[in-house]
């Protein structure tokens, strides 16, 4: 029993963290104007300062798939390049200089985005931004950027890079999202660096999610996202095309239409590979889609649990079964050998100074593999936004701290000191020795390689920038993985062959990891 005054007893003691990784690396603004490459396109992800309380190993778990996807529809006489300025390489390249530079922009990274667009547009290179901050805050972008991509940017990249040989670019373009995903081309994968990621194969099926909570980045005015399906044979095909063991799928909700996810795990069965995705807990309605799950090689799920209160997930209006169902729902994913790592949102209004001991106590108790929390944070142009605004709850604008892990509002229960305290008590109870060891799996054979995993995630920091910097985070990971694959394929011959499944291994690779 945790003591609900645990979490304010003591300071929590601040974790240590490389300069690298929460400083960006510099941009020389005497650097003189160089040729500039026509037909060259550089896409970016910019550098976001990192948590020290979470692992820093989740930042290179697996690419996002927005500007592979870019790059999959840029026409064939243009030179197309990748940088990720996380994986610790330095700042972009600019020799030459890029006739196009791509910006992919989020809330917390956004001044820096404006800081790499403002370097190279005045430097001749023309720079276009897509991304979600830029649907929420169009006119806050617009004086850093030639051009906005507002929605699908896949549409719009080709149409963009058109206009620009023609010289013809315009201000703003806008798609929607209601096309056929069918039609979408595979990402580029070919442009990554496959040294720099637990795996390269990030997969989508589906796009959007039967929910619309009230804190979700997709309430964000303006964004229409319905519900859609790719063919589950081209999902199939991208997997078998990039030759990876594992693949993480990063749809926000893979389990939304329960018959097309049937049909995706009969078409996967076949591949004998492993992967991850995220889910809501009320996949569980269904415990042969469970089944068809763990036999089609799911290994892990993403669930995002929001709270334990059933006052919370109302307030949010998300659609969820019962809190006090959770634990029953858990033991059967966990029946199938299926690990759960459960993400937890600290900060709603029916959440008291109690909650973090509480949440800590159930999570070890239902033996969740991995947990990954986030403050409450209300994202501009959102449902809570609006609210909290008009409460005069926020606290200031200042984008860099809406990373989940700083408190931007006055919480209702507690001073935004007790919350960020809170926060910070609760990863590293869930990350201490004693934890990792309470939640380990009942069948002994699998706590090797469930210890292995969770001290290679959550316990090593100190070497975590290390292995990003020097390209090792793929071989770091790799026996893991093919471990995992291995007791995956035995255990699901073993299954295949039961009516009913009472009992399974655990496994090591879960959706976070």
């Amino acid at each position: 029993m945790i003591a609900p005054d645990e979490p304010f007893l003591r300071p929590v003691p601040k974790r240590w963290i490389p300069r690298e990784m929460t400083t960006a690396p510099a941009l020389d603004p005497n650097e003189p104007c160089g040729p500039v490459e026509p037909h060259y396109a550089l896409l970016v992800n910019p550098f976001y300062p990192k948590d020290a309380n979470a692992s820093f190993g989740k930042h290179v778990l697996t690419p996002s798939l927005a500007l592979t996807s870019f790059a999959a529809t840029t026409p064939e006489h243009w030179r197309v390049e990748y940088w990720d300025e996380n994986l610790l390489d330095g700042r972009p390249p600019f020799r030459p200089m890029p006739q196009v530079v791509g910006i992919t922009v989020h809330l917390t990274f956004a001044r820096r985005a404006y800081e790499l667009a403002d370097w190279y547009r005045a430097r001749g290179a023309k720079v276009i931004f897509g991304g979600l901050h830029v649907l929420s805050c169009p006119d806050e972008c617009a004086p850093h950027a030639d051009a906005l991509a507002l929605g699908d940017g896949v549409q719009l990249w080709p149409r963009i890079l058109r206009d620009v040989e023609a010289n013809r670019l315009q201000p703003r373009y806008v798609a929607t999202y209601e096309n056929d995903y069918c039609e979408d081309p595979p990402p580029r994968r070919s442009i990554l660096p496959r040294r720099s990621f637990l795996t390269t194969t990030s997969l989508i099926a589906t796009r959007g999610c039967h929910n619309r909570c009230g804190f979700c980045y997709l309430a964000t005015d303006g964004l229409r996202m319905p519900y859609r399906m790719r063919h589950p044979q081209q999902v199939v095909d991208e997997f078998k095309a990039d030759n990876q063991p594992y693949a993480v799928f990063i749809d926000n909700n893979l389990g939304s239409r329960r018959d097309y996810l049937h049909s995706l795990c009969a078409a996967l069965r076949p591949l004998n590979k492993i992967w991850s995705a995220a889910v809501t807990i009320d996949v569980t309605d269904d415990p042969s889609l469970i089944r068809n799950m763990a036999l089609a090689g799911c290994t892990g799920v993403f669930i995002g649990f929001e709270s334990l209160s059933d006052d919370n997930l109302a307030d949010s209006h998300k659609k969820t079964p019962k809190t006090s169902d959770y634990a029953r729902r858990v033991r059967m994913l966990h029946d199938y050998g299926i690990q759960v790592n459960g993400s937890f949102v600290l900060g709603f209004d029916h959440d008291r100074k109690d909650s973090f001991a509480r949440t800590a106590e159930w999570i070890e108790e239902n033996r969740l593999e991995c947990a990954t929390f986030h403050i409450l944070t209300p994202y501009p142009a959102t449902p809570l936004f609006r609210q909290m605004e008009e409460q005069g709850r926020i606290l200031h604008h200042d984008w860099t701290l809406y990373d989940t892990g700083h408190a931007v509002f006055q919480p209702r229960h507690m001073t935004p000191q007790e919350l960020e305290q809170g926060y910070a008590w609760i990863y590293q109870r869930l990350f201490s020795h004693a934890s990792i060891w309470r939640r380990r799996p009942a069948d002994w054979q699998a706590i090797p390689l469930y210890l292995a995993m969770s001290y290679l995630y959550k316990r090593s920091n100190r070497f975590w920038h290390l292995l990003i910097k020097h390209d090792w985070v793929n071989p770091a990971w790799k026996p893991l993985v093919e471990m995992t694959r291995w007791r995956h394929v035995h255990y699901r011959r073993q299954l295949a062959q039961r009516e009913t499944a009472v009992g399974a291994p655990g496994q090591i690779v879960s959706a976070g990891v």
